[in-house]
């Protein structure tokens, strides 16, 4: 699909791609070590193109005889020194599955009821008298009625035939190609930011002039298409479920991190995928780039509320706010100029903000146990990284200079936080609230004993707000 041919067991690494001379994938996960390449560029150790499917060698079969999935597989990784000394290791998840998915709507059906499969029916033809292509193969079936239901629509149109003759397909159509054994591939035509060479900074799926990038082609299409499931159209939905008609997905669970516990006061969800990305039309916008204009920390997590989160991080265009508060931010212009992407952003000490943050739909904490490991090894408990001993054997005293410019935690910050307020620097508020009482950013993450001097030993249960008040009979001397 990529015209490369990788090594047996070697995976795709689309990085010096753009310029034709793409770097070595890597070899399938094994028992065996492999060496990672150091990325001058992002000041990282790296391993592209480490071919991984969602079903282990030696899978678990369930009552139906069919293999159980693992989209959370995990490997290894271990620093050395130039001795062959460890000096650290960790385990973290790669995740992937085939849970992307059109079939809910697009699979050969005899109902009749489904206004969404009604929509999506392909008309009837010779070839295909019933309209739906009802392929035996039910992996192949839906995907040969989209080339059929794409074919019906666009092969009357010059600009179609003359993509497919520039890209290699059968200018009969799309369905005509995959049928002869040569594999379509979406972004041959429709560009996406997705397949992103990092060391030369640009696509390498450029897709055909004058036809639409993948990212709006698919959201604004199907902006207006019913949910099989509800029959409101897809753009007005604010469920996570909605998006998992397509994304991965039911089972898969992308959306896994932090954010996917959070509730609102009945106890249901009260973040979804539109919460940060907005609704359909939103992320199809043409003012938009697919995978490059992407919702930032500070979008919610900034100081306009204290204690509060803003209920969404993109506007009408899909284009992030950025708000003037930086303090949760990630970095302008990250990778490229005008961009500033969390999956490229530092923070504290150069480290990588997944490093203590997780993943980017797998925050910590995540309700998916192996992607939790790393924290918990270096701090012993889930969730993100803020415990000054993660890292440092001897505990820093500083005001401002931890992370988000956070002064020191925990029983080190008893005696030395009583002119902190006073130097003006950090504002308190922003964590402990504008009463001092404490909000969510002041809770703790695990139970913990302070030993409060003249104040006495202190108790706190896990998600304890500290606050002035947790000493002191308020925050004045």
């Amino acid at each position: 699909m990529f015209g490369l041919n990788p090594p047996v067991e070697i995976g795709l690494n689309l990085d010096g791609l753009a310029t034709g001379t793409p770097a070595p994938g890597n070899h399938s996960a094994s028992l065996v070590p492999a060496p990672m390449t150091f990325n001058v560029n992002y000041q990282w150790f790296e391993a592209e193109g480490i071919p991984m499917t969602p079903f282990p060698d030696n899978p678990t079969i369930d009552t139906a005889g069919n293999p159980v999935k693992n989209f959370y597989p995990t490997v290894k990784v271990v620093a050395r020194d130039l001795s062959n000394n460890i000096l650290a290791k960790t385990t973290t998840v790669l995740p992937v599955s085939d849970e992307m998915t059109c079939k809910g709507c697009h699979a050969s059906t005899s109902a009749t009821t489904n206004l969404a499969q009604i929509a999506a029916k392909p008309t009837a033809t010779t070839a295909f008298p019933k309209g739906w292509v009802f392929d035996t193969d039910v992996n192949k079936d839906w995907k040969r009625n989209i080339l059929l239901l794409h074919d019906q629509k666009e092969l009357s149109t010059t600009l179609y035939t003359n993509a497919l003759t520039k890209v290699g397909y059968n200018v009969s159509g799309l369905l005509a190609t995959a049928d002869g054994k040569k594999p379509v591939l979406c972004v041959a035509c429709h560009t996406s930011n997705a397949y992103f060479d990092k060391l030369n900074k640009v696509t390498v799926m450029p897709g055909v002039a004058g036809i639409s990038a993948f990212t709006q082609a698919l959201h604004i299409k199907h902006a207006t298409v019913l949910d099989p499931s509800t029959n409101l159209p897809l753009d007005s939905s604010n469920s996570r479920s909605a998006c998992y008609n397509c994304h991965p997905g039911s089972v898969t669970q992308c959306l896994r991190g932090a954010m996917a516990t959070a509730t609102d006061a009945t106890g249901n969800p009260s973040i979804s995928c539109q919460s940060c990305h907005g609704k359909l039309s939103a992320v199809g916008s043409t003012a938009r780039k697919g995978w490059f204009n992407e919702p930032v920390c500070e979008s919610c997590h900034n100081s306009a509320a204290p204690g509060q989160r803003a209920i969404t991080g993109a506007d009408a265009n899909g284009l992030p706010i950025v708000p003037t508060d930086h303090t949760f931010a990630t970095n302008a212009n990250a990778p490229v100029t005008g961009l500033n992407l969390y999956r490229f952003s530092t923070g504290h000490g150069g480290l990588q903000c997944e490093a203590c943050h997780g993943a980017t739909h797998a925050e910590y904490p995540s309700v998916h146990v192996d992607d939790n490991t790393q924290s918990i090894a270096v701090q012993g408990h889930a969730g993100p990284v803020a415990e000054c001993t993660a890292c440092h054997t001897t505990i820093p005293t500083t005001v401002n200079g931890g992370p988000h410019g956070m002064h020191t935690t925990g029983n080190a910050w008893v005696s030395a936080h009583q002119d902190a307020n006073k130097n003006g620097t950090p504002n308190c508020a922003y964590c402990h609230g504008t009463t001092s009482t404490g909000t969510p950013l002041s809770a703790i993450k695990v139970a913990k004993t302070i030993n409060a001097g003249d104040f006495g030993i202190k108790n706190w249960p896990k998600d304890y707000q500290v606050s002035c008040y947790s000493c002191h009979n308020g925050p004045n001397p």
